[in-house]
């Protein structure tokens, strides 16, 4: 207020100087204006702006380009806020790249049918209910998760059937937001997974099994175009009991078709590295799905893929869904 007083004095006496001299002075249009509202709004600016700046971390780190305040656009326009809506692992191969969020937990569900012809035995398998949950804590880019599978597996060679059901092992694991989309760089993700032997022993390794999975992705028109991927390793072992590292690496398209409907076209491929069993090779798959957003936190899916060599399992179909709380 003070301020503004002597302002409006100095602009004053330079008025009454000038009409001595024979000139004329004109103040602009904000020379006599309080300054308490616009003051007022630089606050309020900067408490938002605060505001902005506490707001916990997304991610663990951020790319050291393409930097803009959250809500701005590059071009310096404001961007709409984005709907908050369920984002899934499944039903692509290529896992999210993005956590739930501190205090949120995600259950995702499903089931898949698989055919195979090999050697002379056909098999049958299904498995159900795929079960992950994804649980968000300490930190929006932490997240816990646990997933547990039964299998029914169906085996005929030369008239002779073998019949295998129970649980497989259970997953532990969790999940780090590495960094947010910046320009061409990726929003990305590590998994760090294991299985622990806890299911049928037909099914289980009987022993600890680690790994990890570095998941990426990029939106390249927003809610109409993403592209993804993940490159993952695993400790495994072969029907010789001798031990082998599995290597998988995976793309995916999506592509927004409604506001609601989702689908994707995937290329897979898992290579077994050092093992000597001659039942395990490459293996290269070729699969797509719809997804269906029926409420912001319930999505349902559905997804078909073949084989493409002969060591991949000919067919597997499925469907399934996931509720975010």
């Amino acid at each position: 207020m003070l301020k503004d007083l002597r302002i409006r004095f100095a602009v004053l006496a330079l008025s009454m100087l000038c009409m001595a001299a024979g000139c004329a002075v004109v103040p602009t249009r904000n020379a006599f204006r309080m300054t308490d509202e616009p003051a007022n709004e630089k606050k309020e600016n900067d408490k938002e702006e605060e505001a902005k700046e506490d707001e916990p971390p997304k991610t663990l780190m951020t790319w050291n380009v393409g930097k803009r305040k959250n809500g701005d656009r590059e071009n310096g326009e404001a961007e709409a806020p984005e709907v908050d809506t369920i984002e899934t692992d499944r039903p692509d191969f290529t896992e999210a790249s993005t956590t739930v969020g501190k205090g949120r937990i995600q259950l995702e569900s499903g089931y898949t049918f698989i055919r195979d012809r090999t050697a002379g035995t056909r098999s049958i398998a299904h498995s159900y209910p795929e079960l992950l949950f994804r649980i968000g804590m300490f930190a929006e880019w932490f997240e816990l998760r646990i997933g547990q599978n039964w299998g029914h597996n169906t085996s005929t060679t030369g008239g002779a059937t073998t019949i295998t059901h129970g649980a497989d092992d259970l997953y532990l694991g969790v999940k780090l937001a590495l960094t947010e989309q910046a320009r061409i760089f990726p929003e990305s993700a590590l998994v760090l997974q294991m299985t622990v032997p806890s299911g049928h022993p037909a099914l289980s390794a009987n022993q600890v099994l680690p790994g990890f999975n570095y998941l990426y992705g990029w939106d390249v028109i927003k809610d109409r175009l993403t592209l993804g991927g993940s490159a993952q390793v695993n400790r495994s072992i072969d029907d010789l009991g001798q031990h082998y590292a599995e290597y998988a690496q995976s793309a995916t398209v999506g592509v927004g078709l409604t506001e609601r409907i989702a689908s994707y076209t995937e290329w897979f491929a898992i290579y077994h590295l050092g093992t000597i069993s001659p039942n395990v090779g490459t293996e290269h798959y070729l699969n797509g799905g719809f997804t269906y957003l029926f409420r912001p936190n319930i999505q349902f899916d559905v997804r078909a893929g073949v084989g493409l060599n002969d060591k991949a399992q000919d067919l597997f179909t499925g469907a399934g869904f996931a509720v975010r709380y």
